[in-house]
């Protein structure tokens, strides 16, 4: 309670207030930051969202995406706004290493910093901590933030939809992830005048016909069966990627498809990039990806949805993969 008093004092008068995401980010990522960036200008704070790489087209339809400072495009407009930051709000990672360049600027930074997240194992790098592992999404917890400090009637459509929209992606629709607590969040948000069906329309139903012809590649020609192991494996490659054109967003959610499949308890979804392979991670019920991306691929996340990288050969990978995975089955 003292923590929260300290908040409440602190955000009392008007700041200078950055909003910081990890890279590639999710719905999850681009909705908790819109929600609380427009949360905070009600309360007549100067606050400038920043992403270190592009954002998904799909996620176009949230208030306020289009004027996010995008690290990649414009570092001297996001390294100046850090630089004079009085309030620096870090959502949706637990390293400062998923934010790449700009966490040299926000460790020098003299601004309160507060994390606000959902991963396993936060670093100690934040002034206010609130992290809860069992939460549906940040979203959920930029929800939670703004009850906590008694302004939920500041809860408007728009950033209902930004809130929504993250718990929305971040638990597949209400399929995984979720607890009492994020159902009577939805409902709350549902109260404030949000059109959740406008949002699942464009979040599912506004992909390109290229995303269709990607992922009938993918399921036809490079899925593969472990049945001993109650696991399915999608690879892409180099080629692939040039073959389709592949941008960055256009493979969100293959890995999924993957679990649809009778039997099937962990899927990975593995993509040769130009210098790194990369792994997305999903399992059902005990079995924790987690684990095996942070013991064997230097990566992280949560117990059933999780990714990592290796500096590799994509087929030695793919064999890591099989050798280790039933040490977690």
């Amino acid at each position: 309670m003292d923590e929260l008093r300290e908040i409440k004092t602190f955000l009392n008068y008007p700041k200078s207030i950055v909003i910081i995401s990890h890279r590639n980010p999710d719905g999850d990522a681009i909705g908790s930051s819109l929600a609380l960036q427009e949360y905070l200008q009600l309360n007549r704070h100067s606050v400038k969202t920043i992403f270190p790489s592009d954002y998904p087209p799909i996620f176009s339809f949230i208030e306020g995406v289009d004027s996010s400072i995008i690290y990649d495009h414009n570092q001297e407009a996001a390294v100046k706004a850090i630089e004079q930051a009085d309030a620096i709000f870090c959502l949706d990672f637990n390293s400062l290493e998923r934010i790449d360049k700009m966490a040299e600027h926000v460790y020098a930074s003299k601004a309160k910093k507060f994390l606000i997240d959902h991963h396993l194992d936060p670093e100690p790098f934040a002034d206010y901590v609130f992290s809860d592992t069992s939460a549906s999404s940040t979203c959920e917890l930029v929800f939670q933030f703004i009850e906590d400090l008694g302004e939920t009637n500041k809860i408007n459509p728009s950033i209902g939809a930004s809130l929504l929209t993250g718990i929305i992606t971040d638990t597949g629709s209400f399929k995984y992830s979720t607890n009492p607590r994020t159902y009577k969040v939805a409902s709350k948000l549902k109260e404030a005048g949000v059109d959740d069906n406008f949002i699942q329309d464009k979040i599912f139903n506004s992909i390109e016909e290229k995303q269709l012809r990607i992922l009938g590649h993918c399921l036809a020609n490079r899925m593969e069966i472990l049945p001993q192991f109650k696991a399915g494996i999608i690879h892409l490659t180099k080629q692939d990627y040039q073959d389709f054109k592949i941008q960055r967003g256009e493979t969100e959610g293959i890995v999924n498809y993957l679990l649809m499949i009778s039997g099937i308890e962990v899927a990975a979804f593995i993509t040769e990039q130009p210098t790194i392979v990369k792994l997305s991670l999903r399992s059902k019920g005990d079995i924790s990806v987690q684990k095996l991306a942070n013991n064997h691929f230097n990566g992280g996340g949560h117990k059933n949805a999780s990714g990592g990288a290796a500096y590799a050969k994509l087929e030695d990978v793919i064999a890591r993969f099989k050798k280790v995975l039933p040490q977690y089955i």
